[in-house]
């Protein structure tokens, strides 16, 4: 039977996510080496420091109800409630992520201002203008239609909320720039058997899409340099003997997609690979 992509982003997590925690902690994106992607710094700290980053870069200071869309293990949901005194409800395919999320909201105190529940980004399960703050963190890769899921968002956020995302993106390829080569999307195409992702779009078409969703305030940035680093170290930490044995258990999913790093790291360096970010107010 062929696994629907929902069902094989589900698996992927489930089988994943335990052994991320282990080597790496709560956060499960990218890290932030400063502006040049020169700054050395603890990797976890690196993570931290992107969320903040992202903060300051989308104004962000204030935020009661907070939306985390695709929130894998509670790192930034939990992190955002802390940070505001928020109430925020997380969302992810994963069973296993989100069962995971509550456990570690409860350790923390935090379990009366979380929710987390397994739900489909394209379909979201809360009614209109029920945000005032909806945050995408590397969760925007995964949508196979990428115009419904902002759509989604702009609908469950309150009049003058704010949407702040960033998500893998391929380089621009509108004029001057040239389409994708043949090789470009042989390569992409490894990254999205790898990752389960049905495709990335550039940031310019993000953009766009927001514009035409209605979304006003729009700011984008290209935070590419600032993160690339984070795959070296992540290669790195795989090839520790405590990370090889978590590999061998997790399965073979997990097991292709340590060996498929490269993939990534090759893409920030051709240029191909661009962490996207995009801020809008509704």
């Amino acid at each position: 039977m062929t696994l629907t992509l929902q069902q094989r982003i589900q698996q992927f997590y489930d089988a994943s996510s335990g052994l991320w925690e282990q080597i790496w902690g709560e956060h499960m994106h990218h890290g932030y080496y400063g502006a040049t992607g020169s700054d050395r710094k603890d990797r976890r700290q690196a993570q931290i420091d992107l969320i903040e980053q992202l903060l300051t870069w989308s104004g962000v200071q204030q935020a009661e109800q907070i939306l985390d869309v695709g929130c894998g293990i509670g790192g930034s949901s939990l992190y955002l409630a802390e940070k505001f005194n928020a109430s925020v409800t997380g969302i992810t395919l994963s069973p296993v992520q989100a069962n995971r999320a509550i456990e570690r909201a409860s350790a923390a105190g935090l379990q009366a201002r979380t929710t987390f529940l397994v739900a489909d980004a394209l379909a979201m399960p809360f009614p209109d203008e029920a945000f005032d703050f909806v945050w995408s963190l590397e969760s925007g890769e995964h949508m196979p239609d990428k115009h419904q899921f902002m759509q989604e968002c702009y609908r469950v956020l309150k009049p003058g909320g704010i949407f702040v995302m960033a998500t893998w993106c391929h380089r621009p390829t509108d004029p001057p720039d040239v389409p994708l080569t043949p090789d470009e999307q042989q390569h992409l195409e490894k990254i999205y058997q790898v990752y389960c992702l049905p495709y990335v779009i550039s940031l310019p078409e993000y953009a766009t899409i927001a514009h035409t969703l209605g979304f006003h305030s729009l700011q984008t940035a290209d935070w590419s340099t600032a993160v690339a680093p984070f795959w070296n170290v992540v290669i790195d930490s795989a090839l520790t003997p405590i990370a090889l044995v978590g590999l061998l258990r997790s399965g073979w999913t997990t097991i292709q997609a340590a060996l498929s790093l490269r993939l990534m790291q090759q893409g920030y360096q051709r240029g191909l690979i661009r962490f996207g970010l995009l801020r809008g107010v509704k």
